[in-house]
């Protein structure tokens, strides 16, 4: 899609499933079953992404915010301004992890 406003297909449904594809490198599960996606919003003409790390001091923050960036630019075009930023209230917890995750990682 390069058109001047966000598809009628780019739901907030849509933009998790694309977020899937961003695996945390150190810990092997994508941010969205990690519990790292705190919101997504979907306008006529913007994405916006809130999310968090599992910890302030994390060394692949920006390296992920950056990912979620491309991932969504990708898909939408050049045209659609998306957003990522970064929430530290909550703080990250364990229990904000999917099932998958947590069995995954077993925590489960």
């Amino acid at each position: 899609m390069k058109d001047n406003a966000v598809d009628q297909a780019i739901t907030s449904e849509g933009v998790y499933n694309l977020l899937r594809e961003i695996v945390d490198p150190e810990v092997g599960v994508n941010v969205v079953d990690m519990g790292l996606i705190y919101d997504v919003l979907v306008q006529s003409e913007r994405i916006e992404v809130t999310m968090t790390l599992t910890s302030p001091a994390c060394p692949m923050g920006a390296h992920l915010a950056d990912e979620c960036r491309q991932v969504l630019a990708d898909a939408v075009g050049s045209q659609i301004p998306v957003a990522v930023s970064l929430a530290w209230e909550p703080p990250w917890s364990p229990e904000m992890m999917s099932d998958e995750a947590k069995q995954l990682l077993g925590w489960q």
